[in-house]
């Protein structure tokens, strides 16, 4: 999905494997892209999902409000792989501790 400015750019793909769900996603996540991202990893058969952020260059506070979101919603069967930068938002965050989080 590209968002039109030619500075941002924002793609998200998904591959299930089994009950398993890789979301990948790629550039800013922001407001307008947050839900694009969301819905990627809404599916009735899924029971465990890995939400790849390392190609993340940007995120706000509403991308980290979907990432929180998700992670009510698959108590113990979310990991998130962050990049440098999401990583670094969730740590001033508060949110570097969560079990959710791969480290590494």
């Amino acid at each position: 999905m590209d968002q039109g400015d030619p500075e941002s750019f924002f793609t998200v793909t998904a591959e299930a494997d089994g009950d398993h769900l890789r979301v990948v996603v790629a550039g800013e996540v922001d407001m307008a892209t947050a839900d694009s991202m969301s819905r990627a990893t809404v599916r009735d058969d899924i029971r465990r999902v890995t939400l790849d952020l390392r190609a993340v260059t940007f995120v706000d506070s509403a991308a980290i409000h979907a990432v929180v979101r998700l992670a009510e919603r698959l108590p113990g069967n979310l990991t998130v792989l962050p990049s440098h930068q999401v990583r670094r938002v969730l740590d001033i965050s508060g949110l570097g501790d969560q079990p959710w989080l791969a480290t590494g």
